[in-house]
């Protein structure tokens, strides 16, 4: 079963929930990326609980069927990337989200808005 890049931004983003993460926020990048069809960008307060919301993504995930491509960053849990194929996660450490400002740098994205 192939599970759709909509479906698979739900099942990230209520993974993130989950283990509560903070400023989750959704970019559509289908008409302006080749990259992936969605970003994630959430954050954790402590290396722990990035490193819990990243392994939650993962096993949420997998549990739908879909095969983690990469994690990058568990060891440090400052910044967790996580490619899903069409959606690719970025789990900051709240010290290190404001100074990527990934939002900044994907302006040109419409942010998804969640019911």
């Amino acid at each position: 079963m192939t599970v759709n890049a909509d479906r698979l931004l739900e099942v990230t983003v209520a993974a993130a929930e989950e283990k509560k993460a903070t400023r989750i926020v959704a970019l559509n990048l289908k008409e302006i990326s080749l990259v992936a069809d969605y970003f994630v960008i959430c954050s954790g307060n402590s290396d722990v609980q990035v490193q819990a919301i990243a392994n939650e993504i993962r096993k949420q995930a997998e549990m739908i069927g879909v095969r983690v491509r990469g994690i990058e960053g568990m060891d440090s849990a400052r910044w967790v990337l996580i490619d899903l194929g069409d959606v690719v996660v970025h789990v900051f450490h709240r010290d290190e989200r404001d100074y990527y400002n990934l939002e900044r740098l994907w302006s040109d994205a419409k942010v998804v808005e969640f019911a």
